[in-house]
Formats: structure tokens, sequence, C-alpha cells
């Protein structure tokens, strides 16, 4: 198996936890708040919040927000909480977006004159993993900046959210850790088992290889010419990630064909599995329906030979060539 979309399915393991960090309502429950305090002082944060990564979840982070502040979203967010941002505003509510450029860096220049509280902005965009100068954001706006911190954590982040499913492979609850700008929640509302379970998977820091991005690269431009194109510069994305796009099919073909070879790539994190919806992220950069329907994503973590690159490569031109082949 080779497995180029680790961002976006991690590999599942097992879970198991103590029946010490149960809570008590009759006990102290040391055990817990222990592992929660060594969790906050991990990552310099003072309060912990947790909440369901689901539209539903980011909007009531929202609506605590929105009670204090103006709030703005990058519309290269992840796909729950762009969701909860159409919604907070169905609601009479004021969000302020701001958009992708061509290139993929977010109009930076757009919130200058904004008179902004908050911004939710990762150190990277979904889908083409460009990375975000978040330090440049506070340079030119006074603002609070609420990042996910699942892969990759900026220390301009002044909350960091993380997504459990990306995380464990399991559908529990996500967890939020700030310097109070969520109140504490009482221990009887947090989900105490996803705490427990992400503090040890966040323990866990998964590697990745940044060696072979640049291999990747090259063959495949030596093996498919004018078939393949860019979307975004590979400079400017995380160093182990590569996002392209190949012509004449929809990228979902291919993800579908290529699991049967096991070879596991993807297309966008909402439609990660090669399902019908194309890159929302692709679009809002400026890209046609049809055009974000090629865009195809690696994320590389365990080491590859060069024959073995080669070897996948190959595997995947030959698939294409089938696709186009029928489709024509």
């Amino acid at each position: 198996m080779i497995k180029l979309n680790t961002l976006q399915y991690p590999t599942v393991k097992d879970i198991s936890v103590s029946s010490d960090f149960a809570l008590d309502i009759l006990q102290n429950n040391d055990n817990y708040l222990k592992l929660e305090n060594d969790l906050l002082k991990s990552f310099n944060f003072k309060t912990s919040k947790t909440f369901s990564f689901n539209s539903d979840g980011f909007l009531s982070l929202l609506c605590h927000l929105g009670l204090q502040g103006k709030i703005a979203i990058s519309v290269g967010e992840t796909e729950s909480l762009y969701e909860a941002g159409k919604l907070y505003e169905t609601l009479g509510f004021d969000i302020v977006w701001i958009g992708l450029n061509k290139d993929g860096h977010i109009d930076i220049d757009s919130i200058k004159n904004l008179d902004l509280d908050y911004i939710f902005v990762s150190s990277y965009t979904i889908d083409t993993y460009v990375k975000n100068d978040l330090e440049s954001i506070k340079q030119i706006a006074n603002v609070k900046i609420i990042s996910n911190g699942s892969f990759d954590i900026s220390n301009q982040s002044d909350a960091i959210y993380f997504d459990p499913y990306k995380l464990s492979g399991f559908a529990i609850s996500a967890i939020i850790l700030s310097n109070e700008m969520f109140q504490d929640q009482a221990i009887g509302y947090k989900d105490n088992l996803s705490v427990v379970v992400l503090k040890e998977l966040l323990e866990d820091t998964k590697s990745f290889n940044s060696s072979l991005k640049q291999k990747f690269k090259d063959i495949l431009s030596d093996t498919f010419f004018d078939d393949l194109y860019f979307f975004v510069d590979s400079n400017d994305t995380l160093e182990y990630t590569l996002h392209f796009g190949l012509k004449g099919i929809k990228a979902r073909e291919l993800i579908r064909t290529l699991a049967l070879d096991e070879i596991f790539i993807t297309n966008g994190e909402g439609c990660s599995l090669g399902l019908s919806k194309p890159s929302r992220v692709i679009q809002m950069m400026g890209y046609s329906e049809d055009e974000s329907r090629n865009a195809i994503s690696l994320s590389f973590d365990e080491d590859m030979t060069d024959e073995q690159i080669r070897k996948t490569i190959a595997i995947i031109y030959k698939r294409y060539k089938q696709i186009r082949i029928l489709n024509d």
C-alpha cells in the first residue's frame, strides 16, 4: 500500500483509555486534570474547550466570539468552518470573508483597513497546502488568530483547534486551546474522552517526509509532460506536500481506480475519497468548476526509493491514460 493522502486520512491506531481518567462527581479527578493541564502547558495556553468538529460546533464558537468583536474567516479553511460562517450570516450576523488570490495565497491586502478582532486562518490552506504568512497578518492587523493545528502549528496563533478525525480516524469531539479567549468549560461539560485521546495522539507527533516532494514533481513532469499543470507554486506549499492538476479527467476517477492498485491519493479535504464534489478552494482561487475537478493532492510521510517513486508514477500514468481513452 502506498499512502499519499495522509493529511486527509491518517493511519488509524488502536485507542485505549484508562478508567483513571473517567470523571466522578464525588472525586477530585486529579488524573484527568493533570493530563489536561499538561496538554495546555505543552502549547502554552491556559484554557480548553471541546466542541463538535462540524458546522454546528464551529457555529457555537462564532456565536461566542461574535459577542466580543468582529470576525473574519479565510475561505481556505476547513469545510465545516466555512459552512458555519455561512450559517452565522443567515442568523443576521456579519462575517468578513478573506479571499484567495489566483496563486493560492490569502488576500492579505483586503484586511489592511478593516477593524477586525478575530481571524480564522491556519498556517496553510486546505487542499492546496499553500503556506499562509500569519506573521504578516499580525503586522497589518491587530487581531487574534485562530488556527487549525492538526498538522502544522504557527506560534502566531492565539488559539488552536485540532481535527479529531484526521488525527485519530474517529469522530470524537474536537478541542480548542486558547488564553481565555473562550470561557473554560466546567469539567462535567468537557468531552474528557476526547481530551485524553487527543493528548496521547499529539504527543505521538507524526513525522512527514520532505525529501520526496521534488523527486515526485520531477518524475511527474517528465512522465505527463503537457497533461500536467500546477495550480500553485510547489515552493509555496508545505514541504511534504504536492498539488497539481491532470488534464482531461476528473480526479475522482483516478482516485477510485488507483485505490484498486492500493495507491491512495486525494483531490481535497471536502471530497477526499473521490466523491463528486470538486475542490471549493480551487474555485475560490478563480478556477472554473471543471478545472477544479482536475486537482490532485499528495502528502508524504513514509520513505520511498527512487525506483518505488518511478514505479508508482508509472502506474498513475497508465491508469490516467486508460481513463482518458475511455472518456474519449
